[in-house]
């Protein structure tokens, strides 16, 4: 079964308005995050980022509504909900600068990014299996792109979920492009959610330009994942900008898409414009929000630049405990290609 949410009056949701401030600003931080990972992509920082721009709403309100102890297994786009949950924002950049990705030593159950397509979703699926057979109580929240359905793992993670009850909300954040590939040509389907009827369980869909909405679903996913009843999640949302920063959209993206306004919105004006109307927020917060994120984000730059420079030879330890001949010569030869080209004062 299917439904969409749409917006309420606030007092005719399950948040506060101490909640709606929070998600609020969560977004704003997720949106300068976006903006400064391009800016700093642009200038050499690092290698490439993966923009989520119109997608706040769906990763932030979706890592707002997991309880502390479950676990989220994301992928390389999904940087706002990571930065929403509470991992540091320095461990992200850091990453994203060929560095290990948990730098930092938090305590946010969180699974390392995915890259390649859908790999994590039997993982999750593998992951809520063992907190069955230990008795655990928590669930898991596995995120992927509408691109992930297409893909055998999908198949295989919702099936073993099915049958074996295992407690995962898969949140697929549908924002209708599989890199170039449009959704309806790379499934029949009326939609993403109608597939967990072939695993034997809910699917559902929801406004992920909402983030109240998308909190509110994805807390009742969870809470039936935590009952043995996994639950497929479909947010509707829209990749604002390019796939990645080495992606090039006026190629494949036709701007007259036949996709509903609402979905195209901006999903931060969206929030906000409606808050005022709430009568929850004024200038003067939103002012702060912005500000208090431009400050997190500069910490977590300087953070970042501040860990040093790894020593080329890291690439060669903790791979093997006896080291083979063939890694033994390639050592040799950086050795002297350091030398002879002065990069580094290497210590024999």
């Amino acid at each position: 079964m299917n439904r969409i949410i749409g917006e309420r009056e606030l007092d005719e949701t399950p948040f506060s308005a101490e909640a709606a401030r929070e998600t609020f600003e969560r977004m704003v931080l997720a949106r300068r995050f976006d903006e400064r990972a391009i800016a700093l992509q642009r200038r050499g920082w690092m290698s490439s980022w993966p923009p989520y721009r119109g997608q706040e709403a769906s990763q932030v309100g979706a890592a707002l509504a997991m309880a502390d102890d479950d676990w989220l297994f994301p992928t390389y786009r999904s940087n706002g909900m990571q930065v929403a949950r509470g991992v540091p924002i320095s461990d992200i950049l850091l990453f994203r600068r060929g560095r290990p990705e948990f730098n930092s030593e938090h305590d946010i159950p969180t699974f390392p990014q995915a890259v390649p397509i859908a790999t994590q979703i039997p993982h999750a699926a593998g992951a809520g299996m063992a907190m069955n057979y230990r008795g655990d109580e928590d669930a898991v929240l596995c995120y992927f792109g509408d691109g992930a359905t297409s893909e055998g793992d999908f198949h295989e993670g919702l099936n073993f979920a099915g049958v074996f009850d295992a407690p995962v909300v898969f949140f697929c954040e549908n924002n209708n492009w599989a890199i170039s590939l449009p959704r309806h040509k790379q499934t029949a389907s009326d939609s993403i959610a109608v597939k967990a009827e072939a695993y034997g369980f809910e699917g559902v869909q929801v406004d992920g330009n909402d983030p109240l909405a998308v909190r509110e679903t994805v807390a009742d996913a969870l809470d039936s994942a935590r009952k043995g009843k996994p639950v497929l999640v479909e947010s509707l949302t829209y990749r604002q900008g390019a796939h990645t920063t080495s992606d090039d959209p006026s190629k494949y993206e036709d701007v007259e898409q036949d996709l509903p306004e609402w979905r195209k919105a901006d999903p931060l004006d969206r929030y906000e414009t409606w808050l005022r109307e709430q009568g929850v927020i004024d200038d003067e917060f939103v002012e702060e929000a912005y500000d208090e994120a431009d400050e997190l984000l500069a910490e977590a730059v300087e953070e970042a630049e501040a860990v040093e420079d790894p020593d080329p030879h890291d690439v060669f330890d903790r791979v093997y405990a006896d080291v083979p001949p063939r890694l033994r010569d390639q050592r040799e030869w950086l050795d002297s290609f350091l030398e002879d080209h002065d990069v580094y004062e290497l210590e024999h």
